[in-house]
C-alpha cells in the first residue's frame, strides 16, 4: 500500500535572501481551525515582520488547502509554498513564512524562489513518516472460525485488534482497502458462513 507522508514537528528554518530574512514555520495539522490557529500565532509572535504567508494542506485525502500571500504580490508567496507542500506529498501540514524586509526589492522571481526555498528548508529539517490506509471491519465469529481467521490474516498482513472473547470472539481486522470485497468473500468461504461483518471507516495506520 502507498504510503501518506506526515510530518512530526513544529520546526523552524530560515533563509537569508539579500537581506530578506525569511523564517519558515512548519508543523503537522489535524484540522483547519488548527492550522488556522497556528498561523494566527506565529502572526502574533512575528508582528513587526512585514509579512507572515501560509498554506496548508488538511483531510484525510488532502482535500483541504490555503495559502495566502499576505500583501506580497500575488502568487509569489501562497501558492508557491503549497506547491512546496505539495511536491513534497506531504498532509495534515501547516507553514508559515514571516518575512522581515532587507531593504532590497526582489522581483516576482525572486520571491517566489525565496519562499520556496524557505519552505523547502523546513522540510528538510523536518521528520518524515508514512502512515497506510486501512479498511477497518468488526467480525465476530465462533471460537474454531476465529483461528481460521487468524491464519488467513497472518498469512495476508493484515493486521487484528480489540479481540474479545466471551461466547464467541470479536475482533477487528483492518485490510488494505482495496481488498474488501475479496476478504470478505473469502471469510465467508472460510467460516462456512459462520462470522458477521461490519465494515467501518477506513483509518491510516
Amino acid at each position: 500500500m502507498e504510503g501518506i507522508k506526515y510530518i512530526r514537528g513544529p520546526v523552524t528554518a530560515e533563509i537569508v535572501e539579500k537581506k530578506s530574512r525569511f523564517i519558515a514555520n512548519i508543523r503537522p495539522v489535524r484540522s483547519e481551525e488548527e492550522a488556522n490557529a497556528f498561523i494566527d500565532a506565529i502572526k502574533k509572535k512575528h508582528y513587526d515582520a512585514r509579512h507572515n504567508c501560509s498554506a496548508y494542506i488538511v483531510g484525510t485525502n488532502g482535500e483541504f488547502t490555503k495559502c495566502s500571500d499576505d500583501g506580497e504580490p500575488a502568487h509569489t508567496a501562497g501558492r508557491p509554498m503549497l506547491d512546496i507542500l505539495k511536491k513534497a506529498e506531504l498532509n495534515d501540514v501547516c507553514v508559515v513564512v514571516t518575512r522581515y524586509f532587507g531593504g532590497i526589492l526582489l522581483g516576482t522571481g525572486g520571491l517566489v524562489r525565496a519562499y520556496s526555498d524557505a519552505v523547502k528548508a523546513a522540510i528538510e529539517e523536518c521528520e518524515i513518516y508514512e502512515l497506510s490506509p486501512y479498511q477497518s471491519m468488526h467480525i465476530a465469529t465462533d471460537y474454531s472460525s476465529h483461528g481460521k481467521i487468524e491464519h488467513m490474516a497472518q498469512t495476508n498482513g493484515y493486521i487484528l485488534k480489540n479481540i474479545v472473547y466471551t461466547e464467541g470472539v470479536e475482533f477487528d481486522m483492518f485490510i488494505p482497502p482495496a481488498e474488501e470485497n475479496s476478504c470478505i468473500s473469502a471469510l465467508t468461504n472460510l467460516t462456512g458462513g459462520k462470522c458477521r461483518i461490519e465494515t467501518g471507516d477506513i483509518v491510516n495506520m
